[in-house]
């Protein structure tokens, strides 16, 4: 096909012999599929989320903690109907959605094996660099939206991400997840069971571009619309980006103006979480 699935647009063919800008065909490669314990607390919950990382990306964070799916490529080609397969495996274990990780460039096979529809939410778990066309076929097959909102700079967003126009993109992708899914619910259990939480990763020396999604948040959402994340596992790998982590102060700065504009449905976390560990190992397990 020609593609056209994210906002790159970039039309490459996407067959055998030929790769998008995400770096792989339109055949989903995916690199595992396995409960997963390391999401917010409503997604994770006792049993897991049952997490598919798909290979490929459509953003080129220098930053990324899985760079060897991501930029790397790492995976399995599977098949359509394996892929449905895999949907009912990790349904059949007993985790309480299906956690589809970066999967916009394979949407046509996603949306095919959804088919007959999970009796578990599915969560579309994504950069937020959404293309409107494809967030509206998702529509009625989404129940969870977990974007990131990483920028309010377009200069930062081109450096460290390669997408001068981030911060519109995810802006107009966000509402749009939020026009289908309402305001948040959850079961008696507190887990997730429909709506939108935002992820925002704080990035050392650079509070105002946090301060600025911050205020984008409070601005177009009132309480009980969505949950926020405010990440501090930033990690320096080498390959760009801040060669440092973030102190403590400047995650405290970003936790404090966060409530102070009544941002108080979500999450804050330890700076532990910056650790490897919570990387899952991207071996193939479940593919």
């Amino acid at each position: 096909m020609i593609c056209s699935l994210c906002p790159r647009k970039c039309g490459a063919l996407r067959d055998a012999a030929h790769r998008g800008f995400c770096g792989v065909g339109d055949e989903p490669v995916v690199a595992r599929a396995a409960p997963h314990f390391w999401e917010e607390p409503c997604i994770s919950g006792t049993h897991g989320s049952g997490a598919v990382f798909f290979a490929g990306c459509t953003l080129r964070c220098v930053f990324c903690q899985n760079h060897d799916i991501s930029a790397g490529g790492r995976g399995k080609v599977i098949t359509v109907d394996r892929l449905r397969t895999i949907f009912r495996e990790l349904e059949e274990q007993g985790v309480h959605n299906l956690n589809l990780v970066t999967a916009s460039h394979f949407l046509p096979a996603v949306l095919e094996a959804l088919e007959p529809r999970p009796s578990i939410p599915v969560v579309w778990n994504t950069g937020g660099y959404e293309a409107l066309p494809a967030l509206k076929a998702l529509e009625g097959k989404v129940q969870v939206y977990l974007p990131d909102m990483k920028y309010m700079d377009g200069a930062l967003a081109e450096r460290l991400s390669g997408a001068a126009d981030y911060p519109e993109v995810a802006k107009a992708a966000i509402l749009e997840m939020f026009r289908q899914t309402g305001p948040y619910e959850l079961d008696e259990n507190g887990m997730l069971l429909s709506g939108v939480m935002i992820r925002h990763l704080v990035l050392p020396g650079e509070l105002d571009n946090t301060f600025a999604v911050l205020d984008w948040i409070r601005e177009s959402f009132r309480d009980g619309d969505v949950l926020v994340s405010l990440m501090g596992q930033y990690t320096p790998n080498g390959k760009g980006g801040p060669d440092r982590r973030l102190t403590p102060e400047e995650y405290r700065r970003a936790v404090d103006y966060m409530a102070a504009l009544g941002l108080l449905e979500g999450y804050t976390q330890e700076l532990s979480s910056g650790s490897a560990e919570y990387t899952p190992p991207f071996d193939g397990t479940g593919v």
